[in-house]
């Protein structure tokens, strides 16, 4: 039974709802819960605009698409009054850069060897905003990274972080590995200070990106990011970045990896979040055999199945021309006829780099001239 408590619609209850929800937010498992006003980020509607005016964005389109709601709270729901922001942490257990020293494991990004954290969160985030609404009587809408609201910038005016130079939120308690999510409230809750930048004079994550993905610190430009083109973008690879990404398969997390901040994190406490074997590096000769079906069933409910077989195949194929390991050859000959363009297209690439300079020319002399697509034909010729 709840304690009872005065409430008037739009303002704070006497009994001190923000430190109730405190509590029991870190009960289910969150860091951090802290409030802020939906106003209080208009500095980010400037520099997303910079951003997409100067096609930073890539192919991602919706970002462009929302990006007036994505800059104002208030525009995404006028009644929004407050924002509640919530982090959870992730901290790996072992520092990610030290996998790059293993060419034949496929890397995937800490935040995806876990179940998909949008499931994990959303239930307990729906439980924070029934308190919340049950205390105030005042309406409430839940976010995890599903809408147009930009929550590192939220994040850092409610005091959680602040955005690094590689753009990503930093904690003086969790460092770089933070989950967030969302809670829009029509309470006026008590706001918490802004957390200010305390990233000195360090570039450790701006000079460690493998791509430069970097113009300038507080500035990403996506087109150049590993995480963007091996999780978002649906193309074939340019040639510059496949040397560059290595063992990369999914995301990159050299550029958190190396924040010195990192060392104030304790280990992630929510259960479900714990690291799954098949997701923890796997080696990429059981990756490049999988079909559709093994790969769905494989990876269900994860971030990679977003992604699909055919973009990951595709990453691992760039990874295992990066090996120049032979005993990757017969995972990756059958891939050059896979009925997937982007998948034989660097099918073609890894198999140049692996195989002798007589079996290349042999396999380009019986695929190259009934080859319908282009730009694999074009890999032959490179």
């Amino acid at each position: 039974m709840e304690h009872s408590c005065e409430t008037i619609a739009g303002h704070q209850p006497r009994n001190g709802i923000k430190a109730f929800l405190a509590v029991r937010a870190r009960e289910l498992g969150f860091e951090t819960m802290r409030v802020t006003r939906p106003d209080a980020i208009s500095h980010a509607g400037d520099r997303l605009r910079f951003f997409l005016d100067d096609g930073r964005h890539g192919t991602m389109a919706w970002m462009e698409a929302n990006a007036d709601r994505r800059a104002d709270p208030r525009v995404l729901w006028p009644e929004a009054r407050s924002v509640i922001m919530l982090a959870m942490s992730y901290t790996p257990e072992t520092n990610p850069l030290d996998a790059l020293g293993e060419p034949l494991k496929g890397i995937v990004s800490a935040y995806a060897k876990r179940s998909d954290y949008h499931d994990v969160m959303k239930g307990k985030l729906k439980e924070l905003a029934g308190l919340v609404e049950r205390r105030t009587g005042a309406a409430v809408k839940v976010f995890v990274d599903t809408a147009p609201l930009m929550e590192k910038p939220l994040a850092q005016a409610a005091g959680i972080g602040w955005q690094g130079k590689h753009t990503n939120l930093v904690s003086r308690d969790s460092g770089s590995w933070l989950f967030l999510g969302a809670i829009l409230s029509a309470a006026n809750l008590e706001a918490d200070e802004a957390e200010p930048d305390r990233c000195g004079s360090c570039s450790r994550c701006l000079d460690v990106c493998p791509t430069k993905a970097f113009p300038a610190p507080y500035q990403l430009d996506a087109r150049r990011c590993i995480a963007y083109l091996t999780i978002e973008y649906k193309g074939h690879i340019p040639e510059e970045f496949r040397e560059p990404i290595g063992n990369r398969i999914f995301g990159c997390d050299d550029c958190l990896a190396v924040c010195p901040w990192n060392k104030f994190a304790g280990v992630a406490r929510e259960a479900r979040l714990s690291v799954r074997a098949e997701l923890d590096d796997p080696p990429l000769a059981e990756l490049l055999t999988l079909d559709d079906a093994a790969f769905r069933a494989r990876f269900r409910n994860t971030p990679m199945k977003r992604t699909g077989r055919d973009r990951v195949v595709r990453n691992c194929l760039i990874a295992a021309g990066n090996a120049r390991d032979a005993s990757l050859l017969p995972m990756v000959e059958p891939l050059l006829a896979d009925t997937s363009p982007l998948v034989r297209a660097m099918a073609v690439w890894a198999y140049r780099r692996l195989a002798s300079p007589g079996a290349v020319a042999d396999a380009r002399a019986r695929r190259e001239a009934s080859e319908p697509d282009p730009d694999v034909a074009k890999e032959w010729t490179q």
